[in-house]
């Protein structure tokens, strides 16, 4: 087992890849929410409809989220880009200790820097109502209910990955259906929550704004969802042990959750 420091040597790229990722997806995330929420964009004046704005916000981030995960640096750290996911991992025992805690560590730094990218770039108009630099708010039914919408949809997010990366055939879609639940959320369930299913989703935006207030819902919701995902999918037979803590795991690319070597580099370790 390796320590910290030995952790940090060797897999410094694949944290670097961690926040990497959600970095962009925030600034994905801050561009696309200003051109259909803030007035001072033609789009949202154009678009009266708050649904429709929604869905195409969701249709967005699904393919943000999918474009992140199937790229090169996404199929080499495995593309988490959220504590909750990198937790649950590590509760199945796919991720080891010291890389569960530098992942959590850059989803956290990464994230928080693409929310500022974004401010300094747009400044008040990202900061200002109703985009406020994409804080994650409980909705008109109350925290109660977007405790309770935030935990349902993390547990329906896990049981998918888990199910998709425990199919033979189905293995490399996983990415894609968290894309299309990503969509469908933000369409559907964004008014009771925010929708965020990440707690370093959500600092990143309340860091930002200094507004701390619901931050509990988001770190405890998500986290307990997630967990209790990885509980139910032993009696449903979803955790097995082909799976390995990536959303797509590519044959040209090291991983190190399983110790996979691509040929190429195995042969030059003879």
């Amino acid at each position: 087992m390796m320590g910290p420091l030995q952790s940090l040597r060797h897999h410094w790229p694949e944290y670097l890849m961690e926040a990497w990722g959600l970095g962009m997806f925030m600034v994905s995330a801050g561009l696309v929410v200003m051109l259909m929420e803030s007035a001072t964009f033609p789009l949202h004046r154009t678009i009266a409809d708050a649904g429709l704005r929604r869905a195409m916000i969701g249709i967005a981030m699904g393919l943000t989220a999918i474009g992140i995960i199937y790229s090169p640096w996404g199929k080499q750290s495995g593309a988490h880009l959220n504590p909750a996911v990198t937790l649950a991992f590590f509760r199945l025992g796919k991720v080891a200790a010291w890389d569960m805690l530098f992942y959590i560590a850059a989803q956290f730094i990464g994230g928080t820097l693409g929310v500022l990218l974004v401010w300094g770039l747009f400044g008040d108009g990202f900061a200002q109502p109703p985009v406020n630099y994409m804080a994650t708010l409980p909705g008109a039914g109350g925290y109660w209910l977007a405790f309770a919408a935030e935990l349902l949809i993390s547990l329906a997010l896990m049981l998918t990955v888990l199910f998709f990366m425990n199919r033979r055939g189905l293995e490399h879609m996983a990415g894609l259906a968290v894309g299309a639940l990503v969509a469908l959320f933000i369409t559907f369930e964004m008014p009771l929550s925010g929708m965020s299913m990440n707690p370093a989703r959500s600092f990143a935006s309340a860091f930002s704004g200094g507004d701390w207030t619901y931050l509990w819902i988001y770190f405890s919701a998500p986290l307990l969802g997630m967990l209790a995902a990885v509980e139910l999918g032993r009696p449903l037979k979803l955790n097995t042990v082909r799976m390995c803590a990536k959303l797509d795991h590519a044959d040209d690319r090291r991983c190190i959750h399983c110790g996979y070597v691509p040929p190429s580099n195995s042969e030059n370790h003879k």
